[in-house]
């Protein structure tokens, strides 16, 4: 397979070799001509990226990425903000930095106008790509194929920056780019990402769970899976969107007292309407 060559970009830094870092440094080694720079702080992640051929070069600090063109910091909200904070020195002037965190509102809000104070380019990203594991040992060169990836760039974004994350994007396998504010964004994610983990993860802690053997299948299997999750990091996200997510929260549990109530008065016409409608809504959303 021919490698693609991205115009203005021959060197990606990425700091965090964990499930997401780890990913994009294997699929940027896999799918373009780009020299790979890792930074972690665990020797076992940065070892193993070297000796697996996801990366070039690799050190626990961010002097690794002086050469750099494009920068992805795949850490969570606050290390990312304090990252680059501290960091700040060793990017070349004009080097694009994005991060890869599930929120969006606090590190733009933190690093857009700091990075432009300092002669460089900060974007929000998120790709919309995982899975239930955390740690290089779980990354993939194809997590991202056929995903959608998210940018929010602001006043401070260049438009030619923005275009050079859009063709590297497409180039590791990502099927769209979306365009976005921070804000707009942790409205979103709110539901389509965080609630769903929530809802798993409540629904998981049912007594019954412990004999669900020989008793369940697809449905059990889909709605508990993101129950499967890294702790530290979604106790970060959540309180990073706790206004958005609360919202979320207080719907659901609005529209679960509704079938509650009908259920309990065994009022057959309401149950069926509220199933219907949602029935309704999926099909027109499949559409």
């Amino acid at each position: 397979m021919e490698k693609i060559h991205l115009d203005g970009i021959s060197c990606v830094g990425v700091a965090g070799l964990g499930l997401i870092g780890g990913s994009m440094a294997r699929a940027l080694k896999t799918y373009t001509e780009c020299t790979v720079c890792g930074c972690d702080t665990d020797p076992a992640a940065t070892n193993a990226a070297l000796e697996q051929g996801a990366a070039d070069r690799c050190a626990e600090d961010a002097s690794v990425f002086s050469d750099s063109d494009v920068v992805f910091v795949a850490l969570y909200p606050q290390q990312a903000i304090d990252f680059v904070q501290k960091n700040v020195t060793y990017f070349k002037p004009g080097c694009i930095i994005a991060d890869l965190c599930g929120v969006k509102r606090r590190t733009v809000h933190a690093l857009s106008g700091f990075c432009a104070a300092h002669g460089l380019v900060f974007i929000g990203g998120h790709p919309m790509a995982g899975k239930e594991t955390w740690g290089f040992s779980g990354s993939d060169a194809d997590l991202f194929r056929g995903a959608s990836m998210i940018l929010t760039p602001d006043a401070h974004t260049p438009a030619d920056a923005r275009l050079c994350l859009e063709c590297l994007f497409h180039a590791v396998g990502f099927a769209r780019v979306t365009i976005t504010t921070p804000e707009a964004h942790d409205s979103m994610i709110a539901f389509t990402s965080q609630l769903a983990h929530v809802v798993s993860s409540a629904y998981i802690k049912s007594p019954r769970a412990q004999m669900h053997s020989g008793f369940s299948a697809g449905s059990y299997k889909d709605l508990t899976r993101v129950a499967k999750l890294n702790p530290r990091m979604w106790t970060e996200l959540f309180l990073d969107n706790a206004d958005d997510l609360c919202c979320e929260i207080d719907t659901i549990i609005s529209h679960l007292q509704e079938f509650k109530t009908a259920v309990a008065a065994h009022d057959g016409e309401t149950l069926y309407r509220l199933l219907d409608e949602g029935r309704a809504i999926k099909e027109a959303l499949d559409r």
